[in-house]
Parts: C-alpha cells; structure tokens; sequence
C-alpha cells in the first residue's frame, strides 16, 4: 500500500531556526599609568563586577545584567573593564618601593635570558649568577647603611671631639663625655640597630606585599606533562600543517600552572637576603672589636671573636648555598615551604648579630677611635665580584644565543647581563651618595678625604672614585645622543615627502608634515634604547673598573691622588671629584624629594607607577626585595573572570582588549587559560609592546616562537599599532601564510587638514585613544565574526513570537 500523499495545501515542514550564538563580552584592561572604570567605560555610572578595592571588574550600571538580555547586544558586546592600577600606584606606602630600584632592575635581568633549547645547564647557571648578583646588592645596601651608622656616626664623629660638638644630639657618645656609651664597641652596638633595622623593614615589606599580591592562587588544573602540546588543535589556515614553522616551545613558560605562584622562591629568598643583612651587619661590629683584640692585650679573650666570626662565615656560606641552590618551579604549582630553613636561617643570623653586639659591648677602656673603620676592603672586593658576576653571566647569555640567534633579540642576548651591570651602578650610585651626603652634612665646611679642615676622614675612598666617575660617563653618553638627535632630525626630514603622498591629494601643509614627522622620527627612537643601555652598561662596567684600581692604587680619594701629576690631571681631578659629589648628592635629593611627593600626592604617584607598571610585571625571582609582581594577582584574575563568564554563558564570545601593558597582561592570562576554554576568546591588542618591547627584551619568553604559539592557541588575534606610537607595534608573527594579525601602521592623524567631517585640526594621537579610530571598531567586529556568525535579525524575530513582546531597547 502506498503511503499518503499530503494535501496539496500543506506547508512544508518547518526548519529549526537557526540559534543565537549568545551575548558577547568585550573585556578591556588598561595600559600603564592606570585609568579608572569610568573613564575605560566611557560612562560615569559603573557598577563592580567581582574583585576589591585594590583591582576588579567594572561594568556599566545599565550592562550589569547583560546575559540575561542578549537582544541588546546584537551591534556591540558588553563591556567590561579590569582595573589593576591599584596594584601599583595605590596608598602612600608606594613611595617607599622607591628605594627598591636597583633590587628591581636585577630581577629583570632574570627574564632576559636569551632562548635556550637543550641547554638545561646553561639556564640554571645563569640564574645562579643572577641571583648571586641580586644578592651581593643587598650585602651592598645593607653595607652602606653600617657605613652611615657605624663608621661615619658612631665611630668617626662621635670619635672626633669637634664633630661631636657641633652635633649635641650626639653628646653622650662622644669620648669627651666619658659615659658608658663613649666605648667604641659600645657605640658601634648601639649603632647597628639602624642598619637591622632597615633589614627588618625590607623583610616586612617582601612579606607584607606577598601577602598582598603573590598569595593569590592561579585557576585550578592538572599539572602539564612535560611533552604536552599548546595550542596543537587551533592552527589557522586551511594548509596550515603544509608549510614548515619555527620551533614553538612544547608550553610556553607563561602558560605553565606555576609561573605566576612564586610563593617557595619567593620565601626561600627572602629568608636567605634577611640572613645576608643581619649577617653583613654582624660583621662589621664583629670585625671591628676583633681587630682590636687581636691587635693589644686586653680584658676579652681572644677566641670569643674568633667563634663569633666563624659562626658568621659558617652562616654566609649557608645563605650563599641557599641562593645557588634552588630556582623557580614552574612546571607544578608548589605550595610548600621549606618550612625549616625559612625559621632557622634569618633567626640563627639574628643570633649571630645579637651575639656579636654582645661581644663588642664588653668593656674595652683602652680601645679608642681613629681614623675610619677598616671596610675600605669590603667595599672593593664587593664591586670586584660584581663585575666578576656580570662577566660571567655575559659569557653564559652570550653562548646561550649562538645556540639560538634571533636576530631581533637586543644587544646579542647581553640584555640581561647590562641590565645586571645597570642594577649594580645604579645601587652603587644610590649607596655612594647617602655616604657622601652624610660626611659632608658631618663635616661641616672640610671635605672629607681631602685632609683639609676636616674632622673626619670621610666614607670609603672607592666611594669617591665611583662618584668621580659619574662625570665622566655623563660626558660619553653625549656622543650617542648627539648622533641619536642628528639621525632623529635627518629621518624627520626624509618622511616630509612620504606623509604628504600618503594624504593625497589634500593641499600640504608644511607645518603640520613637519610635526607628523617629528613625531614619527621620535617614536622610532625606542628602537635605539638597547645600544644606549649597551653603551652605558659597558662604560659602567670599565669606568668601575677604573675606580676600583685608583683606589686600591692610590689609598687616597681622586683629588689627593693626582696631587704632582701636572696642573691639568690636578685640575680634571678635583673637577671631577667636585662635580661628581655634588651630583651624587643632588640626585640623591631628588629621589628623597620625589619619594616624598609620591606620599602624599596620588598623582604623582601614578606617575611613579608607571616606573612599577613595567619593572613588576615579572615575579621575584632573583630578589624577594624587589616591588611586589601584580601579574601574580592580575593574570590570574583575568584568567579567573574569562573562564568563568564562558562557564556561565554557553554560547557566549569573549573578546579580551588590551591597550599597552594591558596587551602583555591579556597574552599572559591567555595562555593560562584551560583548552576548553581558549577557543571562544579572541585576542584585541592595539599599541601593544608585545614584540617591540618584550619581545626583543625578554625573547625566551615573549620570542618569536611564543607568539606563534600565542597566535595558534587562541581563537582570533589582532594586533593594532601606529608609527606615531613610541611604545606599540607589530607583533610579526613568523608564519606562512601570514596570518594577518597585525594591522597598521595606522593612519594617524585622521585627517591631515580639515574636512566636512572632521571640521576642526584632529590631533596626533601617539600612543592614546586607539579606541577612537574606526579601525578599532572594525577589528572588534571582525574578531566577533570570527568567533561565531551573527544571526539574521528575522531569524531572530521568529523565534522570538510567543514571548512578551518587550522590548528591551
């Protein structure tokens, strides 16, 4: 029997319409310098989404509720802004990080190793030699502290009758006054409290911002084996697997489940550079009563110093195997402690200082003061083995980058190793110029070292070669920047004719293509950073070199030595010697001066932020006293919110827009994110540092073969950028065919005269406001059709009948 025919007026069945891929999110995160949830939103009313005082998600008040009315979205996303400028320009607190600078630089030098494949060794060694650096600065630090302390005020002025007397706040050290504090010894014990105190301080700071910053916990997940691929499932391109690519990394190391929970290291260290300070403290009052022991019969038996002073060099070496031992653990997420070490190690050093004030607080009624402490050594063996450090760790970055030449790499894979050489000058220059400024403030109208109206004999004599060299450097610093501001004006001058072609056929206007030039010309100048951080760090290094001979040669301070060396090296050197005191001193002003600004004007201390913006990005990894790292808090946050929105919102596109630092921010939360989740994000970057900056800088982790991975991993990814921007750029990803990641350089200004659109002059925008370019709008909407079709309105009004009927706008 055949089966029936329908009707001839019946409808066809009917098809499923098709379904609503869902509410799209638009994730922003600024750049540096901070912004707040108003001004990202471009909207006075924002409502907090999830997060704190101190960093969190924004919303607009009408947005709040955005998933659940997806029919107002159909032309733009939900905009969310993430806000972590609190992280880093936040209380008055701030200001003190200012004295962390050098601690700061080293660390960089950690993450500037070159890319390394196969040369497991290689790595470890350089960043033993990092964190051997980073550790001799804060011997350094805590060196200059007992130096103002223990040598200039308790053991030179309140020695010397007449500097004791026009400093009565001193009186009842001074020998004149013969009270139970006159006794060197017990002056030097009474002293080293400033010293341990600052040591303390720097503890609690690492420990308190820990709390603060790096206790956060990144996403839940499984470890990673050690073979599993990233980012294998989502190569673009129909022929991708056709055409041979550069080497990606197996998991890229900011990917890694422990990258950004330094929490082990960070403790470990901290407990070792504690122990370093109270030990360096420890020996100076040590070594000076034992001196004397040595030297003259007296009521003290010699072999309790001597037990004082091997307990130190026992406890040294500890700390010194404590540092060289252990690196960061990223593979697995560690959260032990080495609990022991962490408890015995500050405390058995605390000990040893507590014993050694003891030890030199015995009475000692012959022992008198004169002339300065004996530290002169201390101080020249300690830059000796830092530029040993910064030798052998150029060797080891050197050999690291043969292996691997990428040629966009900066200064051949020395980066890290000139960074390191700039950490040491720059707390050289920071601790010479508190000790200068203290002798001088003591001596009154002498100048130390110069044996000419001075009551006291001045800070270390290689403090004053170092500051003498200052001038010096200035000096060859001025042909690198005379050549920097002749190639500058010669390039602005041969973009004249190509920014007019290129806004043709509008009338020129010679003014305005002059400024565009200029600007241009100037932001290329960022390109040429790396040669002038080379040239000083190389002049730093000889020049240190130079200071440390002279003064070992000479035993004097500069004037003093070219004293009979011809009327013109007598003059060059107390010219220099003169100049460089005063600049030491003045530049020690101002940083006192800005520090104090930055308490108490938040403004300026979002300036300063941006100092912290950049340095801090990267976890304490060669010194716990550094400024705290806010990725440890804002990845995980941003990796946090992406995961849970697209859990929330099944069929829900995520575009996740970063400006500036925001970008390098946004990549890292990125490759933290689960697989299941990485491909319904897109990636929006515009004046992105990503490549220019960290990826010449820091290519091991932000290299060529990372942004491959990067691109491969997520969904979709465009790159926006300016050649009017002196930060953004290209992120030139090594790929064939191109994927067409990068768009630009674009048009800016907008317009280069006025039109009947753009009525008034548009002004060159640089580096701000790529929001405001319709380029923006266009990526965005690309990156959303790329993630998933829009529906056709229609289909959408009939699967709409039989609702409500309201509309919601």
């Amino acid at each position: 029997m055949a089966p029936a025919t329908p009707p001839p007026s019946a409808s066809p069945p009917a098809t499923e319409p098709p379904q609503h891929t869902g509410t799209a999110l638009e994730l922003l995160v600024h750049g540096v310098g901070g912004a707040t949830p108003q001004e990202m939103l471009d909207d006075p009313r924002t409502v907090r989404v999830t997060g704190d005082a101190t960093a969190a998600v924004y919303r607009r008040t009408e947005d709040a509720h955005g998933e659940k009315h997806p029919e107002r979205y159909r032309d733009e996303p939900v905009a969310e802004a993430y806000c972590w400028s609190g992280l880093t320009s936040g209380n008055g607190s701030r200001a003190l990080w200012l004295l962390l600078l050098p601690f700061m630089v080293v660390n960089l030098a950690h993450w500037m190793r070159p890319t390394a494949t196969g040369r497991t060794r290689a790595v470890r060694l350089y960043g033993v030699l990092v964190r051997l650096v980073a550790l001799s600065l804060t011997v350094l630090l805590t060196a200059a502290a007992c130096e103002v302390a223990l040598d200039l005020l308790a053991w030179q002025c309140a020695g010397a009758d007449a500097c004791a007397e026009r400093r009565s706040w001193l009186g009842f050290l001074s020998e004149r006054q013969g009270g139970w504090w006159s006794q060197p010894g017990r002056r030097l014990a009474l002293a080293a409290v400033v010293p341990a105190a600052l040591v303390g301080l720097l503890w609690y700071l690492s420990n308190r911002t820990w709390s603060a910053y790096e206790s956060q916990r990144p996403l839940d997940g499984e470890d990673f084996a050690e073979d599993e691929s990233f980012g294998a499932a989502a190569d673009h391109g129909p022929d991708a697997d056709d055409h041979p690519r550069p080497a990606v990394p197996v998991r890229p190391a900011l990917g890694r489940p422990g990258f950004w929970y330094g929490r082990r290291l960070v403790a470990r260290l901290r407990a070792a550079h504690t122990a370093a300070g109270f030990l360096t403290v420890a020996a100076a009052v040590a070594g000076a009563a034992a001196r004397h022991d040595r030297g003259a019969e007296g009521p003290v038996p010699r072999f309790i110093g001597a037990a004082v002073e091997g307990g130190i060099v026992l406890c040294a070496l500890v700390v010194v195997w404590v540092v060289c031992r252990r690196g960061r653990s990223e593979r697995t997420r560690d959260t032990r402690l080495d609990g022991a070490l962490i408890s015995y190690l500050p405390g058995s050093a605390l000990v040893l200082l507590g014993l050694a004030v003891l030890y030199a607080s015995w009475s000692r009624p012959d022992w008198q003061s004169s002339g300065a402490l004996p530290g002169e050594a201390a101080f020249r063996f300690l830059a000796l083995g830092q530029g040993v450090l910064v030798i052998a760790l150029a060797v080891v970055a050197l050999g690291l980058y043969r292996r691997i030449p990428e040629p966009r790499t900066v200064l051949y894979g020395l980066g890290g190793p000139a960074v390191a050489m700039l950490a040491c000058a720059l707390g050289g220059v920071m601790t010479g110029g508190v000790a200068q400024r203290v002798a001088d403030w003591l001596d009154g109208p002498g100048t130390p070292g110069m044996g000419r109206s001075s009551d006291i004999a001045g800070p270390p004599v290689l403090l004053s070669w170092q500051a003498s060299v200052i001038p010096v450097l200035l000096l060859l610093l001025l042909v690198p920047v005379l050549v920097l501001v002749v190639r500058t004006v010669r390039t602005a001058r041969r973009l004249g004719p190509v920014i007019e072609a290129e806004y043709a056929p509008e009338p020129s206007d010679e003014g305005r293509t002059r400024r565009i030039a200029r600007i241009r010309a100037a932001a290329a100048l960022t390109d040429s950073a790396p040669w002038i951080v080379g040239v000083v760090s190389t002049a730093s290094l000889l020049l240190g070199a130079v200071a440390i001979a002279g003064s070992w040669y000479s035993e004097q301070v500069p004037g003093r030595a070219a004293d009979g060396s011809g009327p013109l090296l007598e003059s060059f050197a107390d010219a220099a010697q003169a100049t460089g005191s005063w600049l030491i001193g003045f530049g020690f002003l101002l940083f006192v001066a800005g520090g104090r600004r930055a308490y108490k004007d938040a403004s300026a201390r979002r300036t300063i932020g941006i100092l912290w913006d950049v340095g801090t990005f990267w976890p304490r990894a060669a010194h716990p006293f550094a400024p705290p790292c806010y990725a440890e808090r804002a990845v995980p946050d941003l990796a946090s919110r992406m995961s849970a929105w697209t859990s929330t919102t099944p069929r829900g596109r995520l575009v996740i827009s970063g400006h500036s630092q925001g970008s390098v921010l946004a990549a890292s939360a990125v490759w933290q994110l689960p697989d299941a989740t990485r491909p319904r994000v897109a990636l929006l970057t515009y004046g992105s540092p990503l490549e220019r900056l960290y990826g010449r800088w820091f290519p091991a982790y932000f290299g060529p073969g990372p942004l491959l991975g990067l691109h491969r991993s997520v969904h979709c990814w465009r790159n926006l950028w300016r050649a009017t921007d002196p930060i953004g750029g290209p992120v030139r990803i090594g790929a064939d065919p191109d994927p067409g990641v990068d768009r630009g350089p674009l048009r800016d200004p907008l317009a280069y005269g006025r039109t009947t659109k753009l009525p008034l002059p548009e002004p060159i925008l640089g580096h701000s406001d790529y929001q405001a370019d319709p380029a923006f709008a266009d990526a965005r909407a690309d990156l959303l059709a790329e993630l998933g079709p829009h529906v056709p309105r229609q289909a959408e009004a009939r699967t709409q009948k039989g609702t409500s009927g309201r509309s919601s706008g």
